[in-house]
């Protein structure tokens, strides 16, 4: 769910991207953190200011998302493309016709191993009175039918595309809150055809996906110290095993190997900064394994660690 300040106007704005941290620095609405799962990014992102409501077109990158919303507003997701691989948000995957919402300060996670196009629809203030589901502390996802999908789809697409079209300034109000009474219709009809589906149970159990957000708490406050299983399991008052399985689950991957995928970003980052040295950076987040982390940095970015750091330094 991404959002760029811009000027004001009807006209949509189109931001492309080709640098992890250009697009990092350039979300606004979120608080927002993520582990790309590839070298080189290619996003763009498209966005449409209206009054009291933003449409956000992005085409995304492969990567690990988390992410919560700012105060006061609704948030709609869905994914404008119909690939054979799904998305897995909030620890469920499924290649079926889904929405997501979330209002004020809800938070969300997702694994995206493609490059997708994700919508977004952003109102400002909080829907209530709609009769769309409540959310909480995190966000839901529903399946609705392929028909209500198609149509808010449509609708998005057909926004975008007039918004481009010239128009005088006196008529800027009376085609954004027609725009906006749209998109509003498109919505309220995704959420009428909800189909009844027993596997949204899962990530729509906030006591889970906090279960999870306490695990994600505890491995950020320090990337470069020892991580060992028992102890955060102990800390939280886990097995071992449950531990293992929520973070398989909302990460698609090992323990081990996430850890290992954000350390090396955040080296990056780091030499990227100019560090004083690969090693010390190395040793900083905990890879002791010189020569491992050297193969492991070349084969996750394309270069060397020192290719990094004089390129960093030279910015």
């Amino acid at each position: 769910m991404n959002n760029i300040d811009d000027a004001p106007g009807l006209a949509p704005k189109t931001f492309r991207f080709s640098d992890v941290d250009e697009f990092r620095n350039a979300i606004r609405g979120l608080n927002f953190e993520f582990t790309p799962f590839v070298r080189k990014i290619s996003a763009e992102q498209t966005i449409l200011s209206l009054p009291g409501c933003d449409v956000n077109l992005t085409r995304a990158f492969p990567r690990v998302v988390d992410a919560q919303l700012v105060e006061n507003c609704t948030a709609i997701g869905f994914a404008m493309d119909d690939l054979d691989i799904p998305i897995r948000f909030n620890g469920a995957q499924r290649d079926r016709a889904v929405i997501v919402i979330g209002s004020s300060g809800a938070a969300y996670n997702t694994i995206e191993e493609v490059q997708r196009q994700i919508a977004s629809v952003v109102f400002r203030p909080e829907v209530r009175d709609r009769g769309w589901p409540a959310t909480n502390s995190s966000f839901k996802i529903f399946e609705t039918s392929p028909l209500a999908l198609h149509w808010l789809r449509k609708v998005v697409k057909e926004v975008l595309a007039a918004a481009s079209e010239p128009i005088s300034s006196a008529e800027v109000p009376l085609k954004a809150a027609a725009m906006k009474e749209s998109l509003l219709a498109a919505v309220d009809a995704a959420f009428a055809n909800v189909v009844p589906a027993r596997w949204t149970q899962r990530p729509n159990d906030e006591r889970q996906f906090k279960l999870f957000q306490d695990i994600r708490a505890l491995l950020s406050d320090d990337l470069s110290q020892p991580i060992y299983s028992e102890e955060i399991a102990r800390k939280l008052g886990l097995s071992v095993r449950t531990l293992h399985d929520v973070v398989r689950r909302y990460r698609g991957m090992s323990l081990h190997r996430y850890l290992r995928l954000r350390r090396l970003w955040l080296v990056r980052q780091r030499l990227l900064a100019g560090a004083d040295s690969v090693k010390a950076v190395a040793l900083a987040f905990g890879f002791w394994h010189l020569s491992d982390f050297s193969r492991g940095y070349r084969d996750q970015f394309g270069e060397t660690p020192s290719q990094t750091l004089e390129f960093g330094r030279k910015r």
